[in-house]
């Protein structure tokens, strides 16, 4: 017995290093939907608004300009893009600013058996200084169900923090949280698009 005892105490600290290593392991399970929730749509003045800024250094306004309506209107003949996407607004004089308005087929899923799809309505707002892209997209909107049953939704009223999460805001809300989730993965892009672009 004496001699169990004697052992137990031995292995007594090696225990307790065990149980403190447990403590440094990291968390299993992070939420896949985390960059999508609280916050991730910012509202101004009540309109969904995303905005970054992209530095180009040692490139002048004009030069700035010229990149971003050529890109702009690239887009605009892009596949999934429709007849109506355009350049509305382009300061030729000033070059300071370009505006387009894009319609485009936002995909859910698509597999031989299922199509879900949207219809997405927003404008790509350039505003152009010596060494810097200001971008923003906004007017967004959706025309959901066209072939049958067409419904509109306002982003302000379907993918903000109220409308496309949960009422915990730890989740993506059943329906909505696919536009939501959708919308943000194409902002991301585009402004990875143009980051890439101004940064050659």
């Amino acid at each position: 017995m004496k001699r169990i005892v004697l052992a137990l105490l031995a292995l007594m600290p090696l225990l307790l290093m065990a149980q403190d290593n447990t403590w440094e392991q990291p968390k299993a399970g992070t939420n896949p939907d985390q960059k999508y929730l609280k916050g991730a749509v910012p509202e101004v003045d009540g309109r969904v608004t995303f905005k970054t800024t992209i530095k180009a250094p040692g490139k002048t306004k004009e030069q700035i300009y010229n990149i971003v309506l050529a890109e702009l209107t690239r887009m605009t003949k892009e596949p999934g893009q429709f007849e109506q996407s355009r350049i509305v607004l382009a300061d030729t004089l000033g070059h300071s600013q370009v505006v387009g308005t894009y319609q485009e087929w936002l995909v859910f899923k698509s597999t031989a058996l299922v199509l879900d799809r949207t219809r997405l309505f927003y404008n790509l707002i350039a505003s152009v200084s010596d060494g810097e892209l200001e971008l923003t997209m906004t007017r967004i909107y959706y025309l959901y169900d066209e072939e049958r049953t067409p419904t509109t939704y306002q982003a302000e009223e379907w993918i903000t923090d109220r409308y496309g999460l949960t009422k915990k805001m730890n989740k993506l809300a059943r329906v909505s949280g696919k536009f939501r989730r959708k919308t943000i993965d194409r902002k991301d892009y585009l402004f990875m698009r143009f980051g890439e672009l101004l940064g050659k």
